[in-house]
């Protein structure tokens, strides 16, 4: 049986993402999965095909024809790698469209908040930060939860709360791997 608070959680969840969505696919001309990738690109330059694919919830062949738009677009580009490697990187075209993509996403969300004053902006703050830390141990990847996140604004004068989780987390698979004996768990750094 469903509560009216989850639905009502549900609602928002939806309406929130349409709302932001909307904003970034237009600033940009892109796709969603474009605009993730963008956005992505923008705090982790050179990762491959297949890894912005992971991130943004495609495979490797859609990521690879996403990529192509965005490279028709003039907004990112291929550039040799490692070995045989494929390294992805964003144009001054594409770092421009992830500030426009980010002012657009924000400000529908802007004006959602809005209607709450000060106290209840504290409040709901504190309790999506907590929501999202639980969110954290569903999901088990910052990268994904925070593929259209604007990190800067999320760590002015505090720690994001799915980087929290996740250093959390690590920090726990590490313990745990030290009292078993064996090490450094991997990733854990």
């Amino acid at each position: 049986m469903h509560d009216r608070l989850a639905n009502l959680l549900g609602a928002a969840s939806l309406a929130v993402t349409d709302l932001a969505l909307a904003g970034a696919t237009r600033a940009a001309g892109v796709s969603a999965s474009g605009a993730g990738a963008l956005v992505v690109l923008a705090h982790a330059p050179g990762l491959g095909v297949t890894e912005l694919g992971r991130r943004v919830g495609l495979t490797q062949s859609a990521a690879a024809r996403m990529l192509d738009g965005l490279e028709a677009a003039g907004l990112a580009r291929r550039e040799r790698g490692p070995g045989r490697g494929v390294q992805v990187r964003l144009t001054p075209a594409g770092e421009e469209a992830v500030g426009a993509m980010l002012a657009a996403r924000g400000a529908p969300l802007a004006a959602a908040l809005a209607g709450l004053d000060a106290s209840e902006r504290d409040l709901l703050g504190a309790l999506l930060g907590k929501l999202l830390a639980r969110l954290y141990t569903e999901i088990g990847d910052a990268d994904v939860m925070c593929r259209l996140c604007d990190r800067g604004c999320c760590t002015d004068g505090a720690a994001c709360p799915v980087g929290q989780a996740e250093r959390d987390a690590l920090a726990e698979r590490d313990a745990r791997a030290r009292r078993n004996g064996e090490g450094s768990a991997p990733g854990a750094s």
